[in-house]
């Protein structure tokens, strides 16, 4: 591992001004150093404070990790030789006051290693630890019940909740200022806030541990009680959260103040409760969608297609989905709602993230053109109540119109065109319901699906007013095929698995509307000298009457999603589609390569995120 270079602190922590009474004993201002020579192996000290802390594990994070080391591990250093630091990471509990005083001597290298590390190049981490660690405070010692990490950046050795605020500000790379900034103006984060009688500043640091205790008993309960180890995906999820909220905290506290910040009663403050996911799944961000051809007439060839629809998916910080917001037409799947419900709303626990569906109707362009639409405006909105189990669909466009689906206003917000909700039976979705009402629309019409498991391909019945609408119902087992030859063997997506299925509905159907197979691709693809094993669904057959009966729409055979993938396979999430195509039906072919079709009704892309990227996204 690389030593790490000095961080500076950012314009967050000093920008801003501080005052307040010196210590006799450390500087009051934690970014002063008090010029001890570092070729010799002198203790680093510092403070804990919430209030005072005392019994908390303090520790020089030399490698990196946000981790306390305790074995022995090896750095590179600048000059491209390496060391051994012998008995882990520089780590003291602290004392009285929550001072704390770190041995360096495993810091000091040899003449042949190269000069000894200088502890203001490395963060220091607190961990409170329930059972172990006390506050100090005016009313006598008050022992910690749910753990929690504090850290301060390079150089800085008070360590304390505002210090960790500057040191996520740095760690996640974002730019200092905003809510926060302006919410901290006239604070000097680095400093002892207690010695130097700084009541406001305390009053926020006591309220975002309250935050940051919250945050661990919701996320991570079964860890609450003990010391709290972060791995650095856990960090930057939690530190994205506490930045995101934040300006919330301090806000909280202001309210509460008034004019007298001494005497702010933290535990009857009401903070935000977020339950933050401790995962870091990629999710799906985007979906742009090419649906219009200049010509007017689909289908056209791909390349001749051009962008008709916007998609942005928004997710809360415990990684469900909250919301997808359209910029031209938002085509509703019910099926694709029901995997959704059956994972939770966890997007990212679909091994496969959200198969495409697509409008054709002339309407959604006059939506998204960018000449009707110059600010390009959310039009349409499905938008996630995971605690009450509903799901509401709102327009403003007549992209539905076929389907009976009409806008109460050219404006959103005047109520849900379309109400979904659903029951569960063992952990299934037994029964989902939409129900149209509003404004111009065929009131009281309910589609009902079922049984709706969330496989990927699952048996339905799709139901309109008590009538059958559609249904699948897979047949036998799956039947397995290998290239037809060593050329195809390369190509980057084949066909070696199908698994056949019948389609009923919408009858009379397409004589050549017959022989449907889900087919897929199951190979075993290296990536990163790792073999990964992929089930990639690549093709599936559907009738849909008003997407066939789209103004601009020659179909008379039957529909297919033609899906695509990365040609080599993330690890961790192999079978996310990066494109998808929307084309005429034909028959199954097993062994086959299936390339981009030679002409297409829609083309769909699809853009992913890491969470915590997206959250950070969000907070800029």
């Amino acid at each position: 591992m690389k030593r790490l270079t000095a961080l500076s602190v950012p314009l967050l922590t000093l920008a801003i001004a501080g005052c307040g009474e010196e210590s006799d004993q450390l500087p009051v201002d934690g970014r002063e150093f008090d010029g001890v020579n570092y070729s010799e192996p002198a203790p680093y000290q510092g403070r804990v404070i919430d209030g005072y802390l005392r019994n908390a594990r303090v520790w020089l994070d030399v490698n990196g990790d946000g981790k306390y080391t305790a074995e022995s591990f090896t750095v590179e250093l600048d000059n491209g030789n390496s060391a051994v630091i012998e008995g882990g990471e520089p780590m003291a509990m602290s004392g009285q006051d929550g001072a704390f005083s770190l041995d360096l001597a495993a810091l000091q290298l040899s003449p042949q290693e190269g000069r000894p590390l200088d502890p203001r190049d490395y963060p220091l981490f607190a961990a409170a630890i329930p059972g172990t660690t006390v506050e100090q405070t005016e009313v006598g010692d008050q022992a910690i019940a749910v753990g929690y990490v504090l850290s301060a950046n390079p150089g800085v050795r008070n360590v304390t909740p505002l210090t960790t605020l500057a040191r996520y500000q740095t760690a996640l790379e974002l730019m200092p200022g905003g809510d926060l900034g302006e919410s901290l103006a006239g604070i000097n984060v680095t400093a002892d806030y207690i010695r130097g009688q700084d009541d406001r500043a305390h009053a926020y640091a006591r309220a975002l541990v309250k935050f940051m205790t919250q945050q661990v008993a919701s996320s991570m309960p079964e860890r609450a009680g003990a010391e709290l180890s972060l791995s650095p995906e856990e960090a930057r999820l939690l530190g994205t959260s506490l930045l995101r909220h934040a300006p919330a905290v301090i806000t909280a506290v202001d309210q509460a103040a008034g004019d007298d910040y001494s005497s702010v009663a933290i535990d009857t403050l009401e903070l935000p409760d977020v339950t933050v996911s401790i995962t870091d799944p990629l999710v799906l961000t985007g979906q742009q969608i090419f649906a219009r051809a200049e010509s007017g007439e689909l289908p056209v060839a791909p390349d001749n297609l051009v962008a008709s629809s916007g998609l942005e998916f928004e997710y809360g910080e415990d990684g469900r989905l909250a919301k997808i917001a359209a910029n031209g037409c938002l085509a509703l799947s019910m099926r694709e709602l029901a995997r959704l419900i059956v994972a939770g709303g966890y997007m990212g626990g679909l091994s496969t993230q959200w198969l495409p569906s697509v409008s054709l109707a002339p309407a959604g362009w006059d939506a998204f053109n960018p000449e009707n639409d110059p600010d390009q405006v959310v039009d349409e909105t499905l938008t996630f109540d995971w605690g009450t189990q509903t799901i509401e669909f709102q327009t403003s466009t007549l992209c539905h119109a076929a389907r009976g689906i009409e806008p109460a206003s050219t404006e959103l917000g005047a109520g849900a065109e379309v109400s979904y909700s659903w029951s569960e039976q063992d952990g299934a979705i037994s029964e989902l319901v939409a129900t149209v009402g509003g404004v111009g629309a065929i009131a009281g019409v309910v589609y009902r699906l079922a049984p709706g498991s969330g496989e990927l391909v699952a048996d339905y019945t799709i139901t309109k007013d008590g009538q059958p609408l559609e249904s699948v119902e897979r047949q036998g087992e799956p039947g397995t095929c290998e290239p037809v030859d060593e050329e195809t063997a390369q190509e980057n997506f084949v066909v070696t698995e199908t698994l056949s299925y019948l389609f009923t509905g919408y009858e009379p159907q397409p004589t050549t509307f017959t022989d449907l197979a889900f087919e897929y691709d199951t190979r075993t693809f290296s990536a990163d000298g790792v073999e990964v094993e992929v089930n990639r669904l690549l093709r599936y057959a559907f009738l849909d009457p008003a997407l066939a009966g789209s103004g601009n729409v020659a179909a008379d055979a039957g529909f297919q999603w033609l899906l695509h993938y990365d040609a080599t396979p993330d690890v961790n999430a192999p079978n996310l589609i990066r494109e998808a195509y929307l084309s005429d039906y034909s028959v199954r072919s097993c062994g086959t390569g299936r390339p981009a079709p030679a002409r297409a009704y829609a083309k769909v892309e699809y853009s992913y995120m890491k969470l915590s990227e997206y959250l950070l996204e969000a907070i800029q």
